[in-house]
């Protein structure tokens, strides 16, 4: 359980800051219809992994012959267990027959939203830290701001895309058809496929899931492993999979959490939050350079949230890939320029329209909300269903997405950290913020570099949407401006900075076999 242990240290940084913006709480909207694949993809088990060394990395045995007596009553207990479902097994057969990934990326947003509230203050002015060792205290752990639900997002999307490659290598190396197939007894109660049932790639995306949920929202452990359970239930009830098909598939993808709970382990989250002295020490080297360092506007006032997310481990970039990426110096906190952009927010503080205040509200994803990179994963769930993808190439969309959001998280944070550059609001105490003022430094944007680099791996997956990704990243950046949160030059330089992060993952797909 080592992602458990390395996700305290990340809540607990995250309740030193709140991401700003609407406090309300969101669910999925999308509607997901059952899933009828274009394609089964049945070379998915020779696409390139992401983390995992290989697709036989975790071994699995052979299953038993479909003529063995042991097999044949798997396939009686399944048509007993069919004459007598009740309606609401019937349900939890549909619930699950739109898709494993595009449902559980549905439930994880939830999950964000639900634990995406800051602590209150205490009277004193300090704060009580959510903790892991007692998820259920107030406040909840964990506070999932924008960096934790960004590499929250990335560890469960990229386990399941190397869950769903390994699954398929091992159907299509034993061949074991689908009970609803080998036994005309056997109902389809899900829209019928050519995919081989062992293992059952709902168990395994079961297993995989249910693991890494539980150690980063454990206080949702009673909530995560009964959905975890239905899925299974109703890969066994709707025909695709009998019992060894789904014990097979459980015991794989819980294997393949392990590797990457040992991940977690050691990419650097647990130094995240650093110490007054380093927080000190930004300051003190923004004013050597003749900088006006940033200042905490939070009262009472908060630590900065992850000053040193900069130095967690990302997925497709190095450590000296986020230091060459990194933007050039904002404009100088006395120069002319700078009054220049500080005039703009000015303006928009003051003269903002309603239709520019409505887009502000639409993109602030904030606290209590399931945060940008969930904003994006919502806009990426209706292309996806939309094209009919299997369940290994709609895990493969959403770790391509969420890798590339986990990156620009990471070079977001270690430019605003480097640059230390102050919030309008901070240079001008007149600028009332549209939502709230974020509790970290201004250059770049988040929301900008977030937006850009979803826009750029969405328009690599989906060409036909291209304009429209690229219309609503500029959008979410430019809300940024129009909320007087940030500079024009934060919202710029964000877009083509994610954009930049986002290459070295469409490289990646590239020559990754599935294309």
């Amino acid at each position: 359980m080592q992602l458990y242990r390395k996700t305290i240290s990340l809540a607990t940084v995250a309740i030193l800051s709140i991401m700003a913006g609407c406090d309300k709480e969101v669910s999925s909207t999308e509607i997901l219809t059952p899933l009828k694949p274009t394609s089964i993809d049945a070379n998915a088990g020779n696409w390139k992994m992401i983390f995992m060394t290989s697709p036989s990395q975790i071994a699995l045995a052979a299953p038993a012959d479909p003529s063995t007596d042991a097999y044949k009553t798997e396939l009686a207990a399944i048509k007993t267990a069919q004459s007598n479902l009740t309606s609401a097994q019937r349900a939890v057969i549909d619930y699950w027959s739109v898709g494993g990934v595009s449902r559980w990326n549905q439930l994880f947003r939830e999950l964000v939203a639900k634990y995406n509230l800051p602590p209150a203050p205490q009277p004193d002015g300090s704060y009580v830290f959510p903790s892991a060792e007692n998820p259920f205290a107030d406040p909840q752990f964990p506070f999932s701001n924008p960096p934790y639900a960004a590499r929250a997002y990335s560890y469960l999307s990229v386990a399941q895309a190397d869950a769903m490659k390994a699954a398929w290598y091992y159907k299509y190396l034993y061949k074991r058809a689908a009970p609803y197939t080998i036994d005309a007894g056997v109902q389809a109660l899900v829209p019928k496929t050519d995919l081989p049932a062992y293992p059952s790639e709902d168990s395994v995306l079961s297993g995989v899931t249910a693991e890494l949920l539980k150690a980063l929202f454990p206080a949702a452990l009673e909530f995560i492993t009964l959905k975890a359970g239905d899925q299974r239930n109703a890969a066994l009830w709707s025909g695709k999979a009998s019992s060894t098909d789904i014990s097979a598939g459980l015991a794989m993808g819980k294997s393949i959490a392990a590797l990457f709970t040992a991940r977690a382990a050691g990419d650097g989250m647990a130094a995240a939050v650093g110490n007054k002295a380093q927080w000190q020490a930004f300051a003190d080297n923004t004013t050597a350079k003749g900088q006006i360092p940033w200042i905490s506007l939070e009262s009472p006032v908060r630590p900065p949230m992850l000053p040193f997310f900069g130095n967690v481990k990302a997925w497709m970039m190095t450590p000296a890939n986020i230091v060459s990426e990194r933007p050039t110096a904002p404009p100088s906190t006395s120069s002319a320029e700078m009054q220049n952009e500080l005039a703009e927010v000015k303006s928009f503080a003051t003269n903002a329209t309603r239709e520019q205040i409505a887009i502000v509200h639409k993109w602030a994803d904030g606290a209590g909300t399931y945060t940008p990179p969930g904003h994006w994963n919502d806009i990426a769930e209706e292309y996806i269903r939309d094209a009919n993808f299997s369940e290994v190439r709609a895990a493969r969309a959403f770790a391509l997405l969420n890798m590339s959001l986990h990156d620009a998280a990471v070079g977001c944070w270690e430019t605003k950290y480097f640059y230390f550059n102050p919030r309008p609001s901070q240079l001008d105490p007149s600028i009332k913020t549209s939502t709230g003022i974020p509790n970290f430094p201004a250059y770049t944007s988040g929301h900008s570099t977030f937006s850009a680099a979803a826009a750029t791996v969405l328009s690599y997956l989906f060409p036909a949407g291209a304009a429209d990704f690229d219309a609503q990243a500029k959008e979410a950046s430019l809300s940024r401006l129009y909320g007087a949160i940030h500079y024009r030059v934060d919202t710029e330089m964000g877009l083509q900075h994610g954009k930049k992060i986002a290459n070295y993952t469409v490289s990646f797909a590239n020559q990754d076999g599935a294309n």
